[in-house]
Formats: structure tokens, C-alpha cells, sequence
């Protein structure tokens, strides 16, 4: 692993190795560059606290972790008035991984306003099909008249669930595949859901940043 960026402690990964940066070896958002998708090494970045953004026009994988983290305790999952009427009265059907790559691919292909680019590029889409066929990826799912209306997908690591995208096709769908998530994790023992990034959605619903250094806590002994 080498320093290729001294001013903001960005490393350029070895396709010999699965290291990445020690917590003492970050700096900024952006930790390393390059490395690939394989299995070992993308569960090792998540227990590490650091995960891949998109890969950029060198073919360099982009791989963050945040100074300050967006994070969902689940206990804290705020339901408004429209989204308790949606629970009840909207009939949605959830699910969990009843079709991981449909979920996936329909967050591959929603463009988001605050985004330059659409980052779920064919490569993520294989990396975490597989990491699902291993065990690790998992999909909540929204379905009304067995239509696929909404959900989301991520991954459990140890007692946290690292969230990655959601969509709805249907109002207010994503919304109810997280607040199952929610409710699924406070009955199963996920202390939290990480949700990387903040956003003006997820801080509606209850999330809030966290300084990474006590992301890194909540990390340590997960093996």
C-alpha cells in the first residue's frame, strides 16, 4: 500500500493484499484508490469502516470513509403522520431477498439530483450479487400487487448493517423497506445501520452523523 497523496493521506492499494488504511493512517473522506471487488477484500473495507464509491475513468475504485458518518440507531427511525397512513393503509408486501439483483439494478438506474453520475456500474452490480450468494449482501424489498415497488439493499457485518442504496418506483416505498429494516434490526440485535453519507431523506427519517472515530468503535471486535 503506498501514500500517493501525502496532503490528504490517500493510498493507492496492493493487488497483492487486502490492507487498507489503519484509522491512524486516514485523513480525508477519499482513503485509497484502486485495488478490486474481490470478496476478501471488500469485507475486510467494511469491517474497516471504509467503503467503495464508484470507479473512476482510470479504473481506479474509489474507496471512502467519512469524518462524519450518517448513521440510524434503530430506535430512533422517525415515523411521520403520511408515512404511518402509507404503513397502514397502503398494503405494501415486504420482503427480504426475494430478488437481490431486480434491487440492485433498479438503484443502478435511478440518477439522484445531488449526483453527477450514476456510480452502480456493472462491476458493483456482480461484486455484491456475489457477496449476496456468500451471505453478506442482503435486500429489503417493497412489493404492492406483487409489483417490486421499493427497497433497498446492504450488508450485515457482525451486529451492523452497512446500507448501500434504495429506490421506489412507488411513493413512499423505500421509506417502508427502511422502516422494516429498522424494526428488524431492534428485534435482531443490529445495534446500528450506517448510512454512510448525510442526506437531507435519511435526517428525515432519523438518521444523524456520528464522528468516524465513533463509527470505528462500534466496529471493533467484529471479526
Amino acid at each position: 500500500m503506498e501514500l500517493i497523496e501525502e496532503n490528504e493521506k490517500i493510498y493507492l492499494l496492493d493487488d497483492e493484499s487486502f490492507d487498507f488504511p489503519s484509522p491512524e493512517m486516514m485523513g480525508g473522506d477519499l482513503v485509497a484508490l484502486g485495488g478490486d471487488f474481490h470478496p476478501e477484500r471488500l469485507i475486510h473495507a467494511y469491517r474497516s469502516g471504509i467503503f467503495p464509491w464508484f470507479i473512476d475513468e482510470y479504473n481506479y475504485i474509489h474507496w471512502y470513509s467519512p469524518r462524519k458518518r450518517m448513521v440510524l440507531f434503530p430506535g430512533e427511525f422517525r415515523v411521520s403522520k403520511s408515512l404511518r397512513r402509507t404503513i397502514n393503509n397502503k398494503n405494501f408486501t415486504v420482503r427480504v431477498n426475494h430478488d437481490f439483483e431486480t434491487v440492485i439494478r433498479s438503484c443502478a438506474s435511478i440518477k439522484r439530483k445531488d449526483e453527477d453520475h450514476i456510480w452502480i456500474s456493472d462491476p458493483f452490480i456482480h461484486a455484491y450479487t456475489r457477496l449476496h450468494d456468500l451471505g453478506y449482501a442482503y435486500s429489503i424489498e417493497c412489493y404492492l400487487d406483487d409489483r417490486l415497488a421499493g427497497g433497498l439493499y446492504g450488508l450485515i457485518i457482525g451486529d451492523i448493517f452497512c446500507g448501500e442504496s434504495m429506490f421506489a418506483a412507488e411513493r413512499d416505498a423505500s421509506k417502508v423497506a427502511f422502516y422494516q429494516l429498522a424494526k428488524f434490526a431492534e428485534s435482531s440485535g443490529i445495534r446500528l445501520i450506517d448510512c454512510q453519507v448525510y442526506n437531507d431523506h435519511l435526517a428525515s427519517l432519523g438518521a444523524r452523523e456520528i464522528e468516524r472515530e465513533e463509527y470505528l468503535r462500534y466496529l471493533e471486535g467484529i471479526g
